[in-house]
């Protein structure tokens, strides 16, 4: 395992780089950083560049075997001292253990669908934090795709890798599809498509039948879904009873993924009963 000393050194260098989104798109790379993270990058089939790994992380048992799975799929381990992995690190409190991966995404046009489709589709959502969510969400309602119209956060972005918890890493992603893409796709595909707001046309999110193929656009944390995707698919809403005039983005993304987790799973064995 070779060893980094300086803060200078190229490896450090090129994990920094990719802090900014432009360096992140113009390599197709990114980290993922923290012993979990890790864990489950090296479980997934994605590919891997370089680990830095300051010394003390490894004392971590958990980091150790991390590291020694890594090196059992020829990915390189670097050990670093603590100020130089400092230099590389995004977090203010490193665990001492960060992976530089590649981008494996899927261009819209050939994300396979088998079976029946349940695609979570985010419009312009800004929010790191909400974007991941609603990735650790989709994953765990049984989504079998997440795609990221254009003008959404970058989902590669160190807060959102590390708000999904490692749900990235586990569904196909698609990053970046403007609207004539997403209308082709959900037409092609015969995939129901609606779209989440609050206006009078729309339906409560338990009345949509989410058996079939079936997508849900979550909008824009301040303006909701835009216009151009309103215009095209039925809307539904959250019914409230208190005064607050909406939801969060990544709550409601909660509530009506788990409606179609429900009927998809569980509406059949609650009517036996």
């Amino acid at each position: 395992m070779e060893r980094i000393k300086s803060a200078a050194n190229a490896k450090i260098k090129w994990a920094a780089a990719l802090r900014l989104r432009k360096e992140r798109e113009r390599r197709g790379e990114f980290v993922a950083e923290g012993v979990r993270l890790v864990e489950e990058a090296a479980a997934a089939d994605w590919p891997l560049l370089f680990c830095l790994a300051a010394e003390e992380a490894l004392a971590d048992p958990r980091a150790q075997s991390v590291v020694t799975s890594l090196e059992a799929r020829d990915c390189p381990v670097f050990l670093t001292t603590t100020a130089a992995y400092k230099k590389a690190s995004a977090t203010e409190t490193p665990q001492g253990i960060l992976l530089v991966m590649k981008k494996a995404t899927a261009a819209l046009p050939s994300l396979k669908t088998e079976g029946t489709p349940l695609l979570a589709i985010m419009d312009r959502i800004q929010d790191p934090g909400n974007a991941g969510t609603i990735l650790r969400t989709a994953d765990a309602a049984g989504c079998t795709a997440v795609i990221a119209v254009e003008g959404t956060v970058d989902l590669f972005s160190e807060k959102t890798v590390r708000s999904a918890m490692g749900s990235l890493f586990h569904l196909p992603i698609v990053a970046q599809a403007s609207y004539s893409e997403l209308t082709a796709y959900i037409n092609n595909q015969g995939i129901s498509c609606f779209a989440s707001a609050l206006d009078k046309t729309a339906a409560p999110y338990y009345a949509a039948d989410y058996r079939k193929p079936a997508a849900v656009v979550f909008g824009n944390e301040g303006n909701g879904v835009s216009q151009e995707i309103l215009d095209s698919m039925p809307h539904i809403y959250i019914p409230m009873a208190g005064r607050t005039e909406s939801l969060n983005v990544a709550a409601s993304a909660a509530i009506i993924l788990y409606e179609a987790f429900r009927q998809r799973h569980m509406s059949d064995s609650f009517q036996q009963r």
